[in-house]
């Protein structure tokens, strides 16, 4: 279940930040509620992970993969430049996420 509320968090602060952008600096209203309520899901759906998933393996893949999705949906749908040391980044915190999780999710 923990993935499973992890996933819903991920998701969440995914929209979030995506609303964030569309908000034009919170000067648009409905954006800019996506973006708070977004993130006040996420974060409660993050607490609850925490009951059954340890802090650290939590957090990296929730953080590691809104980056990375994050990073995409900028290059792929919202313009922004696809260079190398992006791709390099999104590639590193991956491989970040992965080795975390190496000593095991408890």
């Amino acid at each position: 279940m923990g993935y499973v509320t992890l996933s819903g968090a991920i998701l969440a602060e995914i929209l979030a930040t995506t609303s964030m952008k569309y908000s034009e600096g919170f000067s648009r209203l409905w954006p800019s509620l996506a973006t708070g309520v977004g993130y006040l899901v996420s974060f409660v759906l993050l607490a609850h992970t925490l009951k059954s998933i340890s802090v650290s393996t939590a957090y990296a893949i929730w953080a590691g993969a809104g980056t990375a999705v994050i990073a995409a949906i900028g290059m792929l749908f919202l313009g922004e430049a696809m260079t190398a040391a992006k791709v390099l980044g999104v590639l590193l915190v991956i491989a970040g996420v992965v080795v975390l999780n190496l000593n095991g999710a408890h």
